[in-house]
């Protein structure tokens, strides 16, 4: 009888845990690979069981086989989530690699112009340089003497020294000496 309960006790396990599936074990109790309409089981379900122990243990495992189902369709539907919330992040990673391609081609692009712009301005800077140069030194250091200060120390810094030094003598002696400090400042660009 002990050992008729634990053989029972090991095929009840084995078809809660879906280890074994119902349709596979015969009239007779022997397994097979054809579904049966009753199942030994079953049968002793529907006869009612020997002992209140296998009706515990049948109930138990039962209930264990329906939470694992339960448990399994859960893990189903968040896998299926998880695959949705993933495609999603995918497609805004790839939104984001595009967009950030498409700053740094703008960054490459400002940085040309801004180059291409200081070199323009350098050049006029030289250009209008020559120009102050030519003049006689009085009416240079006049017309340096209402220009920005920054500008003024440019126009000076392209010219020869002996013409720069004409027109500093030239100017006003105050402001002389802040575009001479202007002049001597290094001017550090970010």
């Amino acid at each position: 009888m002990y050992l008729k309960n634990i053989a029972l006790y090991l095929s009840i396990t084995a078809l809660l845990t879906g280890i074994i599936p119902i349709s596979c074990f015969a009239e007779d109790g022997k397994t097979t690979n054809q579904p049966s309409q009753t199942s030994p089981v079953l049968n002793k379900a529907k006869k009612g069981y020997s002992s209140v122990e296998e009706r515990r243990l049948f109930s138990i495992l039962q209930n264990e086989r329906d939470t694992l189902e339960e448990e399994k369709k859960v893990l189903v539907l968040k896998e299926k989530e998880l695959k949705t919330l993933q495609a999603e992040a995918d497609k805004k990673l790839e939104l984001l690699d595009k967009k950030l391609a498409e700053l740094r081609k703008l960054q490459e692009k400002i940085e040309q112009l801004l180059a291409e712009k200081d070199a323009e301005e350098l050049q006029k800077t030289k250009d209008l340089s020559l120009i102050y140069a030519k003049m006689s030194p009085d009416r240079a250091a006049l017309a340096l003497a209402t220009l920005d200060e920054q500008l003024a120390a440019d126009l000076l810094a392209n010219m020869k020294v002996k013409s720069a030094a004409k027109i500093l003598d030239r100017m006003d002696k105050v402001k002389a000496s802040q575009l001479s400090t202007v002049f001597t400042t290094i001017n550090v660009e970010q």
